[in-house]
């Protein structure tokens, strides 16, 4: 019997987005387990959502069909808007090293990624274009990058279904990078004794924070004009950009334009406790609706076709992610407290998307303490210098890969 696609317009994706999150919000409080391992509500009831709709998929009752990416780009670039108000310039003077290491970290991880790919793939005979579908192309790259480089591999030779590994790989990045996040990253603040750092008063939790501050009905309109603002800034470099041929991503174009405002709120010193905790909280709400989204939008059937060898090459990045972030990363950064963050926001879009690595570093802060240099450094190396270096790097390996099937 032929699946009926049913349409699920803006609107109707947004309220299951919304229902997700107060499912695991829920099931948060019913089941403290999801609590104590930082697993964020809009992963735990998105991920429930795209389980029903997996389930009703194969049952033959209907395929759903969301119209999303209009809805989810604006609360995107909204989110990165209100990460780049984030950054102070006192912020940026003392980020500027960490950022450095991490720059280099973020490219040996997808060179390291690709080249395990290749190998793998290699061992169990699959085509290297098709391997590199499992590499930095879906992993550190997102569905943005499986579709954008899937069919250049389709033009280096690759066979038809470069596209559908890809994607589906981004879509077992997403989820294990969503699951993964939370109690890893509780892990090291356990395995390293980072508990007793973690409750110091001068770093609260965000929850303690938020409490700390009022904020009024003006507050939060002007945190919302703020960054509608500075999303119309970004749009702004946008096109400046592409106009001398430099396409980079809109998000970071954002993010740039909550840089600028940022630097107006400083200058005119505006940037007072209850503004930036507004603006903060503008972006934990756009934040929280875009994976939301994008977890609940997840066809998760496209997993099954994945077979036994390219599910063997995705277990193999996972493993090598983890140990990566825990021996390197977490290493490298200081091995302390905002370390142990930021490897969780590594392994965050080292598997799927910046957003996974916000919302996991988020709900491991809830437990424990805010990191500002966390929040600072891995959205401007992960959304935004990773985007350029990862691209180069897949460019390169691409090329070996076509080399190495022979075309």
């Amino acid at each position: 019997m032929e699946r009926i696609v049913v349409e699920f317009g803006m609107f109707e994706t947004l309220f299951l987005a919304v229902i997700g999150i107060y499912i695991g919000d829920f099931l948060r409080e019913k089941f403290p387990i999801l609590k104590k391992y930082c697993l964020p509500a809009p992963v735990v009831g998105g991920t429930l959502i795209s389980i029903v709709t997996m389930i009703l998929y194969y049952a033959n009752i209907f395929e759903p069909n969301f119209d999303f990416q209009t809805v989810n780009t604006l609360f995107y670039c909204l989110f990165f808007a209100a990460s780049g108000t984030a950054a102070s310039m006192a912020l940026l003077k003392k980020g500027g090293k960490l950022v450095a290491i991490f720059v280099v970290l973020a490219a040996l991880l997808s060179i390291g990624q690709n080249a395990l790919a290749l190998g793998v793939g290699k061992v169990l005979d699959v085509n290297p274009l098709i391997s590199m579908m499992t590499g930095s192309i879906p992993l550190s790259g997102g569905h943005g990058n499986a579709a954008s480089f899937a069919p250049e591999a389709i033009k280096l030779g690759a066979p038809q279904a470069a596209m559908e590994v890809a994607i589906a790989s981004a879509t077992f990045g997403l989820v294990a990078g969503s699951i993964l996040g939370g109690p890893f990253g509780t892990f090291i603040v356990k395995r390293f004794g980072f508990e007793a750092e973690a409750y110091k008063d001068d770093d609260k939790t965000i929850t303690q924070r938020a409490a700390e501050v009022f904020v009024n009905r003006r507050n939060m309109m002007s945190a919302v004009l703020m960054l509608m603002v500075a999303c119309g800034i970004g749009q702004i470099i946008f096109i400046l950009l592409q106009r001398i041929g430099q396409n980079i991503p809109i998000h970071v174009c954002a993010m740039l334009g909550g840089i600028l405002v940022r630097v107006y709120l400083d200058k005119t010193d505006k940037a007072n406790e209850t503004t930036l905790e507004a603006l903060d909280i503008v972006g934990d709400f756009s934040l929280a609706l875009f994976v939301a989204m994008s977890i609940v939008t997840m066809k998760l059937w496209q997993l099954a076709g994945l077979g036994f060898s390219l599910v063997i090459l995705l277990l193999a990045q996972v493993i090598f992610i983890l140990l990566f972030v825990y021996f390197l990363t977490f290493r490298l950064l200081g091995k302390n407290y905002d370390a142990a963050i930021m490897s969780v926001g590594h392994l965050g879009f080292g598997t799927g998307a910046v957003p996974v690595s916000m919302t996991t570093m988020k709900t491991v802060c809830e437990k424990y303490r805010f990191s500002k240099i966390a929040f600072f450094v891995v959205p401007v190396i992960g959304g935004f210098i990773n985007n350029l270096t990862n691209a180069l790097i897949i460019t390169k390996f691409l090329d070996i890969a076509s080399k190495m099937a022979g075309i």
